[in-house]
């Protein structure tokens, strides 16, 4: 999964839909950045999340699964290499339907903040954009439901004190072009997504949900 996202590095990086949006605003909002926080960044990607963050003055550490995406340190949600607490918020942005074990990242995610969490991810729609996510893009896994993201923070000992829903819209050709998806494939994508194509074919829409949790002091 790493090399195709290396390969991806900077189609993310120069991403629309990643590097701003009223989401991205209100991910940052809620880390609450300002000098002497220190936040990480899980599975950075582009880096949109961090920079924004750094510009607030807050002490960021970025990590990633793919050397490509210039990380601080290269690691699987998975598998965080910090210690307990190590951090005053972890947040992680549009990644997680990429992480294979969804349950095992929100528990580190969790283990190595001190006090606030902040996900945002695509939120589950139907099982045909599902298959039209998977088609598109191989290492896509699974979004989830606002309910499963609630049950899933909570198992991992956070309580959800806010959460907001977006409606974003995504060129359709750049969408296809950040994974490669072309020729059948990709006529196969635009199908499964006909009810979320607009702008006459050449957009569509999804929904993304954004998320904060704070530890459990029960």
């Amino acid at each position: 999964m790493s090399d195709a996202w290396n390969t991806r590095a900077e189609a993310y990086r120069t991403s629309a839909t990643h590097a701003a949006g009223d989401d991205l605003d209100t991910v940052v909002e809620w880390c609450n950045p300002h000098e002497a926080v220190k936040i990480l960044d899980v599975a950075t990607g582009g880096g949109h999340v961090a920079r924004r963050l750094r510009e607030e003055g807050a002490e960021v550490v970025t990590t990633d699964a793919a050397a490509g995406m210039a990380p601080d340190v290269v690691c699987r949600a998975e598998d965080l290499p910090f210690a307990d607490g190590s951090f005053d918020v972890v947040v992680t942005r549009i990644a997680a339907h990429h992480f294979n074990d969804l349950g095992r990242a929100v528990g580190e995610i969790a283990r190595v903040s001190n006090r606030v969490v902040v996900v945002e991810d695509t939120l589950y729609t139907s099982e045909e954009v599902e298959e039209a996510e998977k088609l598109r893009d191989a290492t896509h896994v699974r979004s989830l439901s606002e309910e499963e993201w609630r049950d899933l923070l909570v198992d991992a000992g956070l309580e959800v004190e806010q959460v907001q829903l977006f409606e974003k819209t995504h060129d359709l050709d750049e969408w296809l072009a950040r994974t490669g998806c072309v020729g059948d494939e990709a006529r196969r994508v635009r199908e499964l997504l006909s009810e979320a194509i607009v702008e006459g074919g050449r957009a569509w829409r999804d929904t993304k949900i954004v998320l904060k949790a704070r530890k459990s002091q029960r």
